[in-house]
């Protein structure tokens, strides 16, 4: 599918006249895929989890966050792919827009994929996505080692849901989601409140 197809929901959604969020003209690739997860004060506080999949960002809300800890089976709800610029927005999507409230770089980094086959051979990252299982290692100043995304509802019955779940085994050390009115972007090292502040006095 082309990439200005996949993300028609995306633009479908939002006035780009009102809203500062890319509209998303294609980004140059790297030699690896890209990963961010973005803290979001929206109607709910949540987390966003993104991976750079071809051309888009695969995107889950995680209500509360991505977990250094194994035992923990955190919900991901997907939502509609992003554009790869979405990685590094940060900033106040207006209020009445699609998503309105405040939005940081929690972390970021490169991912690698990990998703083999039965026979141990490698599997395309997006069919073992489209499978509903996935695999993968991620490279972030926070997020560190084996983490697996497994789609557990879905279809004509229900939401789709998946659990994004850490590797049981894995040691890479990993910071797990922190209070978010309390985290600090990545990117700028501001809070969701100095961010919110910043944005009203422009």
């Amino acid at each position: 599918m082309a990439e200005r197809d996949r993300l028609r929901d995306y633009r479908g959604k939002r006035d780009f006249d009102r809203t500062g969020e890319p509209r998303g003209r294609g980004a140059a690739r790297g030699d690896r895929p890209r990963f961010v997860v973005q803290i979001h004060d929206a109607s709910t506080m949540h987390f966003d989890f993104r991976l750079q999949v071809d051309e888009v960002l695969k995107s889950w809300s995680v209500p509360k966050g991505p977990s250094a800890d194994p035992k923990d089976k955190r919900l991901a709800v997907p939502t509609e792919d992003h554009p790869l610029e979405y990685e590094e927005f940060e900033g106040v999507i207006p209020r009445g827009e699609y998503g309105g409230g405040t939005v940081i770089v929690w972390d970021h980094g490169t991912y690698e994929p990990l998703s083999h086959d039965r026979q141990g051979r490698p599997v395309d990252f997006a069919r073992s996505l489209e499978r509903g299982h996935a695999t993968f290692r991620l490279s972030g100043s926070k997020l560190r080692g084996e983490y697996a995304l497994t789609r557990f509802r879905g279809g004509r019955d229900g939401e789709e849901a998946w659990l994004l779940v850490k590797r049981a085994g894995d040691t890479a050390r990993a910071h797990g989601a922190p209070d978010p009115r309390r985290a600090r972007s990545a990117v700028s090292g501001r809070t969701l409140a100095q961010v919110a502040d910043d944005a009203s006095g422009e």
